[in-house]
């Protein structure tokens, strides 16, 4: 289908749901019509009261390929992320191997999604110590931004960064304008492991509020003294929002996101030797939950991402149930929506607070909002349809992550995605893959 009609009485269009028609031709939304518009030459898809929306942009993925690909790769993930509603993604420089760190990386990275990317994707670059000269080398070849940790990122090929090595490369970002993504943890490891390796509460312990905190002043230290864009990555302590929100208000270059599994699970509910729920930072209290629900709503987030990070089941360490041993990565690609969507029915979450969150407002973060994040005319036909108010219980049927290994397991869910079009092109349909290979390589341009 190069030339179709979609048509809803629920398409979210200039910020409200609103009756209309999308006219989609070659692979853009060549028109968009008030209420219910017919062309008998054109094939016309009724989606009733269906939701119509701009595909969700995942700003935040691990795919670990090339060298991990037995952990996730670019094909499971991008199928996943298609029948999760989601149309583009960018992907980090670490879990693979090598990490992409310098340009030979990049291309051989570049080169694995090769038939095998079903939705749109993205890259960043990475920052470790002694990587400075390769750092504008990445970003003239593309990527999205550039992407440090302030403690262990879990994997040694990829060390982190001291607030020295941030300096170094602090002009080159500014002179690009791209922005510095910064996992935001930092402080002095505690001897905690080996007393209760299994215990949640200990290894909550383990990486304490004031680690976000500590590596929030160094990240707004860095944003001030260069004035350049930067980005803090999963927050999960909601107490971190108060110091976001004042630099916030002296400048329009610090953005912050968080993810699902901080606002749909809380430490109270997690049981020991339990590796699945494990991550960095951690899931925290019901107290902390609530506090990033109020963030939320008050818009203090600029967008939400999923941080997937998937990983073998003897990786996770499920049968020791060792927390520390176990690799800290959350499963949830396919899940966004949905686990968004269901926690946030008992706190009033609307449709109009959430689909800004996954869509524009990530777009303009990337700096995609010329073509994609709405639904407009000229824009690229990357569209999400679902039933907000349809259930499902995740089962290991319906995921199409390499492994089933996912804290939502049994879980149900409100909100299913029915269809996604990417580039025009139905890659899901009727809650099914349809087509592959749809998806586009995609290079940041200045």
């Amino acid at each position: 289908m190069n030339d179709f009609l979609i048509y809803s009485k629920c398409c979210w269009i200039d910020g409200q749901i609103t009756e209309a028609t999308l006219h989609i031709s070659k692979g853009k939304i060549a028109a968009i019509y008030p209420e219910k518009y017919y062309d008998d030459t054109i094939e016309f898809l009724d989606y009733n009261n269906s939701i119509i929306m701009p595909g969700i942009i995942d700003a935040h993925v691990h795919i670990n390929e090339p060298g991990r690909t037995h952990w996730e790769g670019f094909d499971s993930a991008t199928k996943a992320a298609a029948l999760g509603g989601v149309t583009t993604l960018i992907e980090m420089p670490l879990n693979a191997d090598p990490v992409t760190t310098n340009i030979k990386a990049f291309e051989i990275k570049k080169h694995a999604t090769k038939n095998k990317l079903h939705v749109n994707c993205g890259f960043y670059g990475g920052a470790v110590p002694g990587n400075e000269n390769d750092i504008e080398p990445l970003i003239k070849a593309g990527v999205f931004g550039i992407k440090g940790f302030l403690t262990h990122s879990g994997i040694d090929e990829f060390p982190n960064v001291t607030k020295g090595d941030l300096e170094k490369i602090a002009p080159i970002l500014a002179k690009f304008n791209v922005p510095l993504l910064l996992h935001c943890e930092f402080g002095e490891e505690k001897n905690i492991p080996q007393v209760q390796p299994k215990s949640y509460r200990a290894y909550l312990a383990s990486r304490p509020t004031e680690w976000e905190l500590n590596a929030l002043r160094i990240t707004q230290d860095i944003q001030e003294k260069y004035n350049i864009k930067t980005h803090i990555v999963h927050l999960s302590a909601a107490k971190g929002l108060q110091s976001i929100n004042y630099h916030k208000k002296h400048t329009e270059k610090l953005t912050v996101e968080t993810c699902p599994h901080y606002l749909y699970f809380t430490a109270e509910d997690i049981p020991d030797a339990s590796p699945i729920y494990k991550c960095a930072p951690p899931i925290r209290e019901k107290e902390n939950n609530d506090a990033l629900w109020e963030g939320l709503l008050n818009d203090e987030f600029d967008f939400l991402a999923s941080d997937h990070s998937p990983a073998p089941p003897e990786i996770k360490k499920l049968d020791e149930g060792n927390l520390f041993e176990a690799w800290g990565g959350i499963a949830g690609l396919q899940f966004t929506l949905p686990v968004v969507w269901t926690a946030g029915q008992k706190r009033g979450l609307t449709l109009e607070k959430l689909i800004p969150l996954l869509t524009a407002n990530p777009a303009k973060f990337l700096g995609l909002d010329h073509k994609k994040g709405q639904l407009k005319k000229g824009f690229d036909a990357d569209i999400t349809v679902w039933d907000d108010t349809k259930e499902f219980k995740v089962t290991e049927s319906i995921i199409a992550h390499k492994h089933k290994v996912t804290p939502y397991m049994n879980h149900t869910l409100k909100g299913k995605i029915i269809h996604t079009f990417v580039n025009g092109i139905q890659v899901v349909k009727n809650e099914e893959l349809n087509t592959l290979n749809a998806g586009e390589l995609l290079l940041k341009t200045k």
